[in-house]
């Protein structure tokens, strides 16, 4: 049941992200940091969604930062929030970020630090006890969440660090309009890398030449893999005569209106991508979440797009996670930091 029945369940979702103003009020400066400069869609779509949040609500963008061009020691007012990109990125599968991330928290003791919406998963619990020791020394950090599952765990290991239940920023651009007319029957948009589930195995093969098999990797072609690895090489340098920033805004605008087009061409898309999931409910088409490797599909649509109708998770995953599901998420009521119920 809708916590709301008037209200569209993505608009819902969308206005659950307002709670971020509790600690981001408007008219704050912020620096912007972990902006994606690669060709994973998804977190494009984060990127896209989180720009429209600071414009919508006035705040101010003082600086943004990559993970390529971020300077140490980052020298930051005390005064400016630092704001860190959400996705599924929080952990030991992609060091990189993780550990930019971590020495920035550490570096920082009296600015405020936001964590937008994440999905946390660590291999190893040796890695999760460092994390957590950096985490817990902050005194103003606060950390947005995307699922039941990764809720109790910060809550359990981040004990010092304010923790919340927030959806993905990808939800603010509700609603994106379908570029064109829907005339292909059904699109697989799976995953090809370290979180893909064996589950789709079973699609790939019954499936075959009957729908179009696309991943991030794969809508995106050369050239746009070149113009992101020239882009990437501009911020390894720390060119200041380029506009690089400019120009990869307007550049993974492209990107972004390419994914839109491409899932428009389709009646039905069937995905283990979990943005390929949200794109498809941000555009309201018809769609079937496939799992990834660890529960983070599942674990995101049992908080948060169940509610849709236009999305469901395939039969057969349902029961895989649910013993990670909350018995209050099973009644239809899920309680968030601002009060309300999903």
């Amino acid at each position: 049941m809708l916590a709301n029945p008037n209200i569209h369940p993505m608009e819902e979702l969308k206005r659950h992200l307002r709670q971020i103003l509790d600690v981001i009020p408007p008219q704050s400066e912020i620096f912007y940091i972990d902006y994606p400069v690669y060709n994973n869609g998804g977190d494009l779509l984060i990127m896209k969604g989180t720009e429209a949040f600071f414009k919508d609500n006035d705040i101010r963008v003082l600086q943004r930062y990559s993970v390529w061009d971020v300077p140490f020691p980052l020298n930051i007012p005390k005064d400016a929030i630092i704001v860190m990109q959400g996705g599924g990125n929080f952990g030991d599968l992609y060091p990189v970020h993780q550990k930019m991330r971590e020495k920035i928290i550490a570096g920082h003791p009296k600015n405020r630090i936001v964590i937008l919406p994440q999905t946390i998963f660590f291999k190893s619990d040796i890695e999760l006890k460092k994390t957590a020791k950096v985490l817990n020394f902050h005194k103003d950090l606060h950390f947005y969440v995307r699922d039941q599952t990764t809720y109790e765990l910060a809550l359990k290991e981040f004990n010092q660090t304010s923790v919340y239940l927030c959806p993905d920023m990808a939800h603010q651009l509700w609603p994106i309009q379908p570029k064109g007319k829907a005339v292909l029957d059904r699109l697989f948009f799976f995953r090809e890398d370290i979180e893909k589930n064996k589950e789709q195995l079973k699609y790939e093969s019954a499936a075959k030449g009957d729908g179009a098999f696309l991943d991030w990797n794969t809508l995106y072609n050369r050239v746009d893999r070149k113009i992101i690895r020239m882009v990437t090489s501009s911020l390894k340098a720390r060119n200041t005569f380029l506009p690089v920033q400019w120009f990869w805004s307007k550049y993974s605008d492209y990107m972004v209106h390419k994914a839109i087009k491409n899932f428009s061409k389709y009646k039905n898309v069937t995905t283990s991508r979990l943005h390929g999931h949200i794109l498809a409910c941000l555009l309201d088409q018809p769609n079937v979440l496939l799992d990834n490797s660890y529960g983070k599909n599942s674990n995101y649509y049992w908080a948060w797009t169940r509610n849709n109708p236009k999305g469901i998770l395939e039969s057969g995953q349902t029961d895989t996670y649910s013993k990670s599901v909350d018995k209050t998420k099973a009644n239809g009521s899920v309680a968030l930091s601002d009060g309300t119920a999903l």
